[in-house]
C-alpha cells in the first residue's frame, strides 16, 4: 500500500501557483472523461427513447437530444480543467491560434457544422421529408454535424454535405403537407367516343381510395396527336413519396384498361397509312427465287 501510496501521490506537474498535478488525479480525470462520456451518450439514449413516446416531431427531438449531449460534453469539459487546476483564461492565446488554424484549415468542416445546425433551426428540410435534390429522390434519415443522410427510392443510402442543403436547390415535397399532385395520361383512337372516354378516366381515378376529393381531380382532352387523342388526368394524393404515387398511377391505369375494354374503346398505338398517287396502275411482277431459298 506505501508503494502504491506513493505512486498515486507522485507528482508528474508543478504550475506556477505552486498547485501540483499528481498521478491519481490524472487517473481521476481519465476516469471522470470516460465515464462522463459514457453518462452523456446513456442520457442521450434515454431521452431519445423517452421522446419517441410523445408527439414531438423526429426532427425536434433530435435537435433536443444533441443540445443535451452538447450540455453535458461541456460540463464534463469544464469539470476536468478545475479538477487539473487550469483556468479557462490559460486558452485564451490558444483559442485565438486554433481559430486562426481551423479558419484556414477547415473551412468546409465548420461550413458543414454550421449548415447542419441551420437545418435543424430553420427546418427548410427536417427527418422522414422526402425530397430531391441533385437529380435523387429520397427520404431524410439524419442531420449530423456534417452531413445529412438520405435513404434513396431504391434502397441507396446518400450522404450530402450539409452546405450543399443549403446552397443547392431542393424540392421537398413533404415541407407543409403530404399532398402532392400527380397527373396519368393516355391516349385513345382516332374515332372513340370522346365524352364517353373521359368519363371512363374519370371513374377509374375516382374510384381510388388515395385520390382527394378537394382539390377535385379533373379530365382534359390535351391534344389531337399524329397517332391518338390524348387525355390527361390531374389528381391530388396524400402520400409521402414517389414510390407511393407510381403505385396508385398504375393502379389507375390498369383500371382505364379495364373500363375501356368493357367499352371497346381502343388505346392507341404508332402506326402510319401510306398513300401511294400514281398515273397508271402499279404493275406486280413475281421473280423466281434463288436456288438456295426462297423468292
Amino acid at each position: 500500500m506505501e508503494i502504491f501510496n506513493e505512486f498515486w501521490d507522485f507528482t508528474l506537474f508543478t504550475f506556477s501557483d505552486g498547485a501540483i498535478l499528481t498521478v491519481g488525479q490524472l487517473v481521476l480525470v481519465a476516469a471522470i472523461i470516460i465515464g462522463g462520456y459514457i453518462f452523456s451518450k446513456l442520457v442521450e439514449r434515454f431521452t431519445q427513447q423517452r421522446l419517441a413516446k410523445t408527439d414531438l416531431r423526429a426532427d425536434a427531438a433530435h435537435i433536443l437530444q444533441r443540445i443535451i449531449f452538447y450540455v453535458l460534453i461541456a460540463v464534463l469539459t469544464i469539470t476536468v480543467l478545475s479538477l487539473l487546476r487550469v483556468p479557462l483564461t490559460a486558452f485564451a492565446f490558444v483559442s485565438g491560434a486554433v481559430a486562426i488554424g481551423v479558419g484556414f484549415g477547415a473551412q468546409n468542416i465548420l461550413n458543414n457544422f454550421i449548415s447542419g445546425w441551420i437545418l435543424l433551426f430553420e427546418k427548410p428540410v427536417r427527418i422522414n421529408d422526402f425530397i430531391e435534390i441533385n437529380e435523387h429522390m429520397g427520404v431524410v434519415e439524419r442531420i449530423g454535424n456534417r452531413s445529412t443522410r438520405i435513404r434513396r427510392t431504391d434502397g441507396v443510402h446518400l450522404l450530402i454535405p450539409n452546405s450543399q442543403m443549403l446552397e443547392r436547390v431542393v424540392v421537398n415535397w413533404t415541407l407543409i403537407d403530404d399532398q402532392i399532385r400527380t397527373s396519368v395520361r393516355v391516349g385513345v383512337a382516332y374515332g372513340s367516343p370522346i365524352k364517353l372516354v373521359a368519363d371512363l378516366i374519370m371513374q377509374a381515378v375516382t374510384e381510388q381510395a388515395e385520390v382527394q376529393a378537394e382539390p377535385e381531380p379533373s379530365v382534359v382532352l390535351d391534344d389531337f396527336g399524329d397517332n391518338a387523342i390524348v387525355f390527361d388526368a390531374y389528381l391530388w394524393c396524400n402520400v409521402g413519396g414517389e414510390r407511393e404515387l407510381r403505385r396508385i398511377r398504375s393502379a389507375i391505369r390498369f383500371r382505364i384498361a379495364e373500363l375501356f375494354d368493357e367499352n371497346d374503346i381502343v388505346i392507341s398505338f404508332p402506326q402510319r397509312d401510306v398513300h401511294l398517287d400514281t398515273l397508271s396502275p402499279l404493275q406486280v411482277q413475281m421473280l423466281p427465287g434463288d436456288a438456295g431459298g426462297a423468292g
